[in-house]
């Protein structure tokens, strides 16, 4: 989910389904041109949130309608906004894991963001560190047009592999 200001301060979001970490502190996102980008180029700087399985509803609504035509859109799903202290850019509040970025690069369609603070409630936490089960993150299945869950822990990095190293 990546929310930005609009020129009236008002919050705008939008599901974003084709993204992922592109090196140690930044991320990268393909986008359309439309108001979210319109809305980071005058900024700078833009939130990335994280859909769980308790706000697919929201979060899909988020996608299907644009901030364009309903301004007011983040009230209407019933969620709240608060300032990020680090980017110009806002924080929804029930979202439980959200990344602050400023802008690196939007060119092409591809935007690449330094994520420069990253917060994240307790509630989703193993000592001190995200913990992708109890967040339950949703992501996009293109192939069933569909979301699911992620959570369950299959294998080690930089571990199970080790078996075949001589």
């Amino acid at each position: 989910m990546i929310a930005t200001w609009d020129k009236d301060h008002n919050p705008d979001v939008m599901m974003a389904a084709w993204a992922g970490q592109y090196d140690y502190k930044q991320i990268v996102v393909s986008l359309s041109k439309h108001k979210t980008t319109e809305n980071l180029e005058k900024t700078g700087a833009f939130t990335v949130s994280f859909a769980d399985i308790h706000t697919v509803a929201e979060s899909d609504y988020f996608g299907l309608v644009s901030g364009a035509k309903v301004p007011d859109k983040v009230a209407k799903a019933g969620f709240t906004v608060s300032p990020s202290p680090n980017v110009d850019a806002p924080i929804i509040n029930e979202y439980p894991l959200t990344l602050e970025c400023k802008v690196v690069s939007w060119d092409d369609g591809i935007l690449v963001g330094e994520v420069v603070n990253m917060s994240a409630a307790e509630s989703i936490l193993t000592e001190g560190k995200v913990d992708l089960s109890k967040l339950q993150p949703i992501v996009f299945d293109a192939a069933s047009m569909s979301y699911r869950a992620i959570g369950d822990v299959v294998g080690k990095a930089w571990g199970d592999g080790k078996k075949f190293v001589d």
